[in-house]
């Protein structure tokens, strides 16, 4: 029986969800046995100011999983899923009962998307979710800074 709804996409996986800060994530981490978190030594700084990130390995049906901050706020979700107990198709057939059919799709990747979240079906076999408000500042910033060094390049460079 097809679903008449779509849910609403989900802001996180499970516990974790976007805007957490970087210690609330730690903490959900260490009491889900989904990851096998051990603490600190998984967290990194990123080579962008105000953005961290705690890499983790899994248990069972995730293999590795990647949170990303900026700002102290959770944005960016990455699960790498065990390709031994899950399957693509699975988790195709699984997000496309729940969400709908996806906004687009090509042989690499599905997405569905809303005006909070971008979640992503990618292969091998990983899942992403990203919080688009934060994405979008991001990489509104970083093409401001594209252009201001395009601006500072051609201004050197008229210097010869």
């Amino acid at each position: 029986m097809a679903q008449e709804t779509a849910a609403p996409l989900p802001t996180g996986f499970r516990a974790i969800r976007m805007g957490m800060s970087m210690e609330l994530v730690k903490e959900e981490l260490a009491k889900d046995g989904l990851y096998s978190f051990e603490g600190d030594p998984e967290v990194s700084m990123l080579n962008e100011p105000s953005t961290d990130s705690i890499e983790t390995a899994g248990t069972t049906f995730v293999e590795k999983a990647v949170f990303q901050f900026n700002e102290d706020k959770l944005y960016i979700i990455i699960l790498f899923l065990n390709r031994e107990k899950l399957d693509y198709y699975a988790m195709y057939t699984t997000l496309k009962a729940k969400y709908g059919p996806p906004e687009s799709l090509d042989p690499e990747s599905m997405v569905w998307e809303d005006e909070k979240v971008r979640m992503s079906l990618e292969r091998p076999l990983q899942i992403k979710y990203i919080d688009n408000a934060v994405f979008g500042k991001l990489i509104e910033q970083g093409m401001a800074e594209q252009s201001l060094e395009a601006y500072t390049r051609d201004k050197f460079l008229k210097d010869f």
